[in-house]
C-alpha cells in the first residue's frame, strides 16, 4: 500500500491519540493538530512534494470550526480529501459540508473498521482522480500517420483520429500554414537534383 499522509485535527487529545493510532497502525503518515488554526498553519507549511492527502477534522473545535478546516483546506490545494468527524451530526451540518465539497462526513463514535473502511475508500478516490489527471495529460498520436485522437467528449479512446493540423484548428482555434524547414528544403531539393 502506497503511504498516504493524513492530517487529523481534533481538539480531544484521546480522540487524536485513538485515531491516530488506528490509522498508523493500518500503514498511513499521521500528523496530529489539536485546533483548526494548527490545521491550517500544517497545511500551508507543506511543500508540493508533500502535501497531505487527507485531512480529518472534527466538525466542533473552539475557534476554527471543522468547515472552515474544510474551506481552508479546499483553498490550499483543491485536490486535498476531507473527512468531517462528528459527535453532533445535524442535516444542517452535513449540507453545509456537502456545500464545501466535503469528502465523508462521519459519526462519532464510529467503528474503528468503519472508519479505516471509510479512509480507504476516500484515498482510492483520490488515487483515481490522480490517476485521471495523468491521462488528461497525454495526447494519443498514431505512430504511423501522426493523426491525433480526439477523446473530448467521448469514452477514453473512443474519439476520432484527426489530421494534427484539423486538431490545432478544433482544439486552438488556430489554421496552419504549410512551408518547408531548412533541412527538408535542401532534401527536397537534393532528391530533385538526382
Amino acid at each position: 500500500m502506497e503511504k498516504h499522509s493524513i492530517l487529523l485535527v481534533d481538539d480531544e487529545q484521546i480522540v487524536r491519540e485513538s485515531v491516530g493510532y488506528d490509522l498508523k497502525k493500518i500503514g498511513y503518515h499521521v500528523a496530529l493538530a489539536e485546533s483548526g488554526e494548527q490545521a491550517v498553519k500544517l497545511l500551508t507549511e507543506r511543500t508540493a512534494e508533500t502535501q497531505f492527502d487527507l485531512v480529518i477534522t472534527d466538525l466542533m473545535m473552539e475557534g476554527m470550526s471543522g468547515i472552515d478546516v474544510l474551506k481552508e483546506a479546499k483553498k490550499i490545494n483543491p485536490e486535498i480529501m476531507v473527512i468531517i468527524l462528528t459527535g453532533y451530526g445535524s442535516l444542517d451540518t452535513a449540507i453545509d459540508s456537502i456545500r464545501e465539497e466535503v469528502d465523508d462526513y462521519i459519526l462519532k463514535p464510529s467503528k474503528s473498521k468503519d472508519f479505516c473502511f471509510r479512509v480507504a475508500r476516500c484515498l482510492d478516490q483520490l488515487d483515481f482522480k490522480r490517476k485521471i489527471k495523468i491521462y488528461e495529460t497525454f495526447l494519443p498520436v498514431c505512430s504511423v500517420c501522426k493523426k491525433i485522437r480526439d477523446d473530448d467528449g467521448k469514452e477514453h479512446g473512443a474519439g476520432e483520429w484527426l489530421t494534427w493540423e484539423v486538431y490545432m484548428r478544433k482544439k486552438a482555434k488556430i489554421d496552419v500554414s504549410h512551408g518547408y524547414c531548412p533541412e527538408c528544403s535542401e532534401e527536397i531539393l537534393n532528391e530533385a537534383k538526382n
